[in-house]
This record gives structure tokens, C-alpha cells and sequence, in this order.
């Protein structure tokens, strides 16, 4: 064979390799579902649950779980699964929403191009088309995941609201995230709320001292004296991560955690840690955070990715393909 000739067959072969298999990248479905628009069909079904559903809260839920999702296991849909100790019964997740969206999503995708999408890219595409929804800036989304079928409650392992600064760094590195991925991921929190049981203590008894956090904003305080009473026996009230624009995806959080309007302790500790407190600075004076935003959040689905014929592509997201009698992430 002339040297020519295998060239010709080496670059066939990684492009048929590509076709079949995969590779994370930007327009990874181009062309392969004939004339259908793929991340265009996930944009309609994310447009119209906010608009005809009027489901406000989509960024906030949606940010969440692409979150909870890539922080175990990886970027592998396996929060998605269902069963009976799946990532989804962990009480960290317990609070995860937006499930209903996805399926609707993986519906209208495979009525297209059946097998094709699999439920982690789905996941990675809604929530950026959330953010958008949210006043936030396009960013491309890289694609070509595929599923995981392995979910347990066991394996999930977040970070606490409580979690120091440097031990949050140290985690973020875990999953080669840099401490500006951490701070502008932390930015997710422009959108959402927490429930008062999240941060009671920093109103009532920080560090065991019998009084309020110190670093927490008098005006803040009162706010949060207002919505969780100390004793509270029947209901768990909520309230918004971001004090100014708490449905916007915009740096408005940052400005108010400098001002002492953190509401979870790791929010307002990352404005004064010497390791990070530069970081908030210079976001809050950056005009360009939406760029970084969108920038952290494609290198958070980078996360232990499964692609080149690793894992399935799920016909359903709730279930892997082949079902195996296995308790828990099995279904």
C-alpha cells in the first residue's frame, strides 16, 4: 500500500471513528439527524416550558442539576436515573427539579433521530438555553457524552454550604476546576433559593457562639430573622441566593456578597478569603462575566465525561437500556 493510499485510510478511519463514536466538541450532532436542527429542538421544548408552562425557575433548577450531575460520576446523566437508593434519594438531591423538562426534551428528540442525543448532552444544552432564558449570555456547548448507568445514593458527594474555602478549592481541583471555575460556578447562585435550614445556624448560632455570623450584613440579618424564625416545627421557608435579582442571571450576586449579603456561608466566604477575595473583585468590575460564566460553565461539563463508545445513549433517561435485576442504580 503506497503511503498516499494509507493516509486515505487512516483519515477515513478517524473520521468514520468520529462519526460513530464521538468526541466532546462543539456541533457534535451536526448532520447527523438529516435535516433536524438538534440543539434546536432543545431550545423550542426549553422555550416553551417557560413560556406556556411558566416555569420561571427553569435556570435556577436546570444550573442545579447539571451541577449535582457532574460533580458525581460525572457528566453521565446518572442523577436522571430512577431506583431506589439512585443519586435522586440522596437528601442532597432531594431538592433537584427541572426531571419533567429533560423528559420532555429526550421525547421530542427521539420522535427525530431515535438513539441519538444522549440524556448528559441534553442536560449540558437545556441548562445553557435556561440561562440564556435567564438574561444570560449564548455560549457554546461542547457535545457528544454519552450516559452512564451506574446511579447511588452513596456516591453523591457535594459540597456543604458550610464548606471552607480552601477545602472547596481543593474539591473544585478534583475535578480540574480552578479556583476562578469555583468562584464563577459559585456565580450560579444569582438564580435559585435555599431553604432556611441551609443557614439557620449563621443567623442564630454561628460556630457554636450563640449569636449571628459577624461577616453577615445587618440588613440582611433582619431580613433572615423575618423569614426563618428560630423555631420553626412545620414549615422550612425559603430564600433567594441573590437579595437584588434573584430571578437574573447577572454579577448582581457578587456585588451583594461584598456588601455582606451572602446568604449560605460559602457565598459570603468567598468575597473575604484572601484566596478568593481578588477573584469576586474583579468580576464585580468586569463587564465580561457572562462570557466567563458561559466559559465555566463548558469546562464543568468537561467533568469525567464518557464518550468514544463508553457508556449508552438511554431511550429513556430514567432508565438504562438494558435493565439487569440490580437494586438501587439499576432499574
Amino acid at each position: 500500500m503506497s503511503k498516499a493510499l494509507a493516509l486515505v485510510v487512516v483519515l477515513f478511519f478517524m473520521l468514520f471513528c468520529e462519526i460513530c463514536y464521538g468526541e466532546l466538541r462543539v456541533g457534535f450532532y451536526e448532520g447527523k439527524c438529516g435535516l433536524t436542527n438538534v440543539e434546536g429542538v432543545v431550545q423550542n421544548v426549553v422555550n416553551t416550558w417557560h413560556i406556556e408552562k411558566k416555569e420561571k425557575d427553569i435556570p435556577a433548577a436546570l444550573l442545579r442539576m447539571q451541577f449535582h450531575d457532574c460533580f458525581v460520576k460525572g457528566c453521565d446523566a446518572s442523577i436522571l436515573l430512577d431506583g431506589f437508593i439512585s443519586e435522586k434519594t440522596a437528601v442532597p438531591n432531594s431538592s433537584v427539579r427541572g426531571y419533567e423538562l429533560i423528559d420532555a426534551i429526550k421525547e421530542a428528540l427521539e420522535a427525530k433521530c431515535q438513539g441519538l442525543v444522549s440524556c448528559a448532552d441534553i442536560i449540558s444544552m437545556a441548562t445553557r438555553d435556561a440561562v440564556v432564558l435567564g438574561g444570560g449570555k449564548w455560549y457554546d456547548v461542547e457535545t457528544g457524552r454519552r450516559d452512564g448507568n451506574v446511579s447511588l445514593a452513596s456516591n453523591v458527594n457535594l459540597p456543604a454550604a458550610t464548606i471552607s474555602v480552601s477545602d472547596s478549592i481543593k474539591l473544585f481541583a478534583s475535578k480540574n476546576l480552578t479556583q476562578y471555575d469555583m468562584v464563577y460556578l459559585l456565580g450560579g447562585h444569582t438564580v435559585g433559593i435555599a431553604r432556611c435550614s441551609l443557614f439557620k445556624d449563621r443567623i442564630y448560632n454561628y460556630n457554636n457562639t450563640g449569636g449571628p455570623d459577624p461577616s453577615m450584613s445587618p440588613w440582611l440579618l433582619a431580613e433572615l430573622k423575618e423569614r426563618c424564625p428560630r423555631i420553626s416545627l412545620f414549615f422550612d421557608n425559603t430564600y433567594p441566593l441573590d437579595v437584588k435579582t434573584p430571578s437574573l442571571v447577572d454579577n448582581s450576586y457578587f456585588q451583594e456578597i461584598q456588601r455582606g449579603n451572602g446568604v449560605l456561608q460559602i457565598d459570603q466566604q468567598i468575597a473575604l478569603d484572601e484566596l478568593t477575595k481578588n477573584i469576586v473583585d474583579d468580576i464585580v468590575s468586569d463587564p465580561d462575566f457572562y462570557t466567563k460564566f458561559g466559559e465555566a460553565m463548558v469546562k464543568l461539563g468537561r467533568v469525567e465525561v464518557l464518550i468514544d463508545g463508553q457508556g449508552e445513549v438511554r431511550k429513556s433517561c430514567r432508565v438504562v437500556n438494558e435493565k439487569p435485576f440490580i437494586f438501587g442504580g439499576f432499574h
